[in-house]
């Protein structure tokens, strides 16, 4: 981790976040395609060719999502992360915390579960997934939107920038 204090986001980082917030948005909103694969399974029908590589697609991205995941882990631990504003209120901070550390943790688990329910046929984890882990996702991106319009247009902090213009 630097030794001085981190102000911004290095390019690597913000292209990471934006690639991965993209590729997460396309997933939570067309994973119908993995729905519809698996339920035509389950009811012993024969999946068409558009069903395997509208699924496949899915399956693809959220790989991709763990791969992004790992590098993005790598370059938060070597390039740091830079703190939240002095005059942020300790609870809201408290907060910013576990959101993104549970973003973390689902940049992992859900991709393992998805893996884990496409690959293995581990029903449980594509329930898991499916659910209470995209439910999660969708909570933690709107808490996180929110949080940054509080910054900039409540407390006229400058957070936002640290993620586009750095």
């Amino acid at each position: 981790m630097p030794s001085s204090p981190v102000l911004s986001y290095s390019i690597p980082q913000r292209l990471i976040h934006w690639l991965m917030a993209g590729l997460l948005v396309f997933n939570l909103l067309f994973a119908e395609a993995m729905e519809e694969l698996s339920e035509a399974v389950e009811e012993g029908q024969t999946p068409t060719p558009n069903m395997i590589a509208s699924a496949n697609i899915h399956a693809y991205v959220g790989i991709a999502v763990l791969c992004l995941a790992v590098i993005r882990l790598l370059l938060r631990l070597t390039h740091g992360a830079p703190d939240a504003p002095a005059d942020e209120p300790p609870l809201f901070r408290l907060a910013g915390k576990i959101a993104h550390a549970t973003f973390y943790l689902l940049f992992f688990v859900m991709p393992a579960a998805g893996i884990a329910a496409y690959y293995f046929g581990i029903g449980t984890a594509g329930e898991i997934h499916a659910g209470p882990m995209k439910l999660l996702m969708w909570i933690l991106i709107v808490a996180h939107v929110g949080a940054v319009l509080v910054h900039q247009f409540v407390w006229k902090t400058p957070v936002a920038q640290r993620m586009t213009k750095g």
